[in-house]
């Protein structure tokens, strides 16, 4: 079974950081884009910061400067370094990944989600 396991999150004052890491399981060939969205309440799931397995990043303007992605893709892993948060990230953030498992199949993989609550 390919997965996606999170970890990390937390409740944090403004200002503070966190660390958020995801690791991929299962039978994988390789995976292209790894990253993370995020959803507030009431809003639709947005893009947070995704890397290329090439090591090109893309970062939502909200977060550029703040947020810091990096990843390991001999250990399938991704983490998302956040600091100076601010009350605005708070958010359930998921982990995404676009996997390969097969020649014939390249899917998109979603972890469980994980919570960041800033307080002001």
């Amino acid at each position: 079974q390919v997965q996606l396991v999170e970890s990390g999150g937390g409740l944090v004052q403004a200002g503070g950081s966190l660390r958020l890491s995801c690791a991929a399981s299962g039978s994988i060939l390789s995976i292209n884009d790894m990253g993370w969205y995020r959803q507030a309440p009431g809003k639709q799931r947005e893009l947070v910061a995704t890397m290329t397995n090439g090591g090109t990043t893309n970062y939502a303007d909200s977060v550029e400067g703040r947020f810091t992605i990096s990843r390991d893709n001999a250990k399938n892993t991704v983490n998302l370094q956040l600091n100076s948060l601010k009350p605005e990230d708070t958010a359930v953030y998921y982990c995404y990944a676009n996997v390969r498992t097969s020649i014939f199949r390249t899917y998109d993989l979603w972890g469980q989600g994980t919570q960041v609550t800033v307080s002001s």
